[in-house]
């Protein structure tokens, strides 16, 4: 039945305007955004990258050659190393033992041949030696040094025959048994004596003392390795014009002729003096007609 108002029924429900679809005013077929620009906005927080498995090493990567190689060259740095140190710390001197040294202490004479750090190897110190010798030292013909093991050396000292020594210009010029000056120094050394009575105008370093007789030196000599042997300690050798000897032994001068029968004169006088000291004796010593035949002496006392 018809509906009144109703007009060219075509069988379907009429909408005014209708297309067919549900009318939105202003839409473009999507769903708006108030404010959308179209792009996304990026993501500024901080992502952590996870890897997953073994991490690789080194050696990874590489050809059997290459770490035969690798492993060669870490083996012959660890040998050369290990050599290295043992050179350096296998060889370092420990032990020294000093002979002949009459004039210098153990440590002075130590200082003298090891003077330097590298010296203190005792490979190295062997060919520095060969290389130079010790030379220069005042009392010192030379030094021989041994080696006697990796750590221990010893210093054999040499020493020149020092027969005395003459007082020149506030010094002591010390001589060997030629007459040579070998030393010049204000120090006193034990064990040699002053010479005086020498006549002689000047003196050089090194070169011989300039005496009349230069046969004086072999008496002096002679007469200072007596004094040695029989532990005697003279401060001074005194010779007159006329070539008679006189020792000094503190306050005790002891008059020995003309060098005649040395020998005999200063091997008594010891058992002499061994009594006299004791006594604080002030004076001179008669022995210049000593003789093993004929022992006779006289002390002529200070006033």
């Amino acid at each position: 039945m018809p509906r009144s108002g109703s007009t060219g029924n075509t069988g379907r429900m009429s909408h005014s305007g209708s297309t067919g679809k549900m009318p939105h005013s202003g839409s473009t077929g999507k769903m708006p955004r108030t404010g959308n620009t179209g792009k996304i906005t990026p993501f500024t927080g901080k992502v952590q990258r996870v890897e997953f498995g073994k991490p690789k090493t080194p050696m990874e990567g590489l050809s059997v050659i290459q770490k035969i190689r690798i492993t060669a060259v870490a083996v012959i740095v660890l040998l050369l190393a290990g050599g290295a140190f043992f050179l350096i710390d296998g060889f370092k001197i420990r032990n020294v033992r000093v002979e002949g040294s009459t004039h210098y202490t153990q440590d002075q004479i130590r200082n003298m041949v090891i003077t330097d750090k590298f010296s203190e190897n005792s490979l190295y110190l062997k060919y520095k030696l060969k290389a130079k010798k010790i030379e220069n030292i005042p009392f010192v013909e030379h030094m021989d040094v041994v080696i006697e093991d990796r750590t221990s050396i010893k210093i054999i000292v040499y020493e020149k025959a020092v027969a005395g020594y003459v007082m020149y210009l506030e010094n002591r010029m010390y001589f060997d048994k030629d007459g040579i000056v070998v030393e010049s120094s204000k120090d006193v050394v034990p064990g040699i004596p002053e010479i005086s009575g020498l006549d002689f105008d000047h003196v050089i370093l090194h070169e011989p003392l300039p005496v009349d007789d230069p046969r004086i030196f072999k008496e002096i000599l002679s007469i200072t390795q007596l004094l040695n042997k029989n532990k005697l300690d003279a401060d001074k050798i005194y010779f007159d014009y006329m070539g008679d000897i006189t020792l000094y032994f503190g306050d005790i001068r002891v008059a020995l002729g003309n060098g005649d029968y040395l020998d005999e004169r200063v091997t008594h006088l010891s058992a002499i003096l061994e009594k006299a000291n004791p006594m604080g004796f002030k004076g001179k010593l008669h022995m210049e007609s000593f003789t093993v035949a004929n022992p006779r002496t006289s002390f002529e006392i200070d006033e």
